[in-house]
């Protein structure tokens, strides 16, 4: 990563390394021939194998993700006839499932997933804390206490920003 990158705010700096790996594991599945697939996933296609099928609604549960992150996945894996929809018990719901070209896929993306593990634990070997552990501190400082709070918070206590600015970030007229 250039040492410019290294100055820049965290979110871009967060970004940049999630990037950087997510484009490695691409370039892991183009290896293995998978083309025209995203990493992201392979998270959904782990789920549905293991209980397919499930509704949108089981599947977004599943992932920790909401409906409407979900069908989004699932509506792009459909694009790419990586799964296919099937109505559900009511109009409102439908089920996911598996097209036989992804459960032909399967194998190559479990020795991918395995791989990209083994290779997690060693980069995080070579941390002072595991990216999993700061995700997961940082995951329920946030539940705690949201961002927007924290920003509003920040922003209160600044001194060199625009009044007017500060109103807005705090949600409150200055004093």
């Amino acid at each position: 990563m250039a040492d410019e990158l290294l100055q820049s705010p965290l979110g871009i700096r967060l970004r940049a390394v999630l990037d950087e790996l997510d484009d490695d594991v691409v370039r892991a599945l183009a290896d293995l021939g998978i083309t025209d697939y995203r990493s992201r996933f392979s998270a959904v296609v782990r789920v549905i194998a293991d209980r397919d099928p499930l509704s949108i609604r089981e599947l977004a549960d599943a992932l920790g993700v909401t409906h409407s992150a979900a069908s989004q996945s699932v509506a792009e894996m459909r694009k790419r006839g990586l799964v296919e929809l099937i109505p559900g018990s009511d109009a409102r719901s439908r089920i996911v499932r598996l097209t036989p070209a992804t459960q032909a896929m399967k194998p190559a993306l479990d020795a991918e997933w395995a791989a990209t593990e083994a290779a997690m634990a060693g980069l995080n070997a070579e941390l002072t804390a595991t990216l999993g552990s700061v995700v997961r501190e940082m995951s329920d400082a946030l539940r705690r206490r949201s961002f927007r709070d924290r920003i509003a918070d920040a922003a209160a206590e600044l001194a060199d920003i625009d009044p007017a600015h500060r109103a807005a970030l705090t949600g409150r007229a200055d004093d």
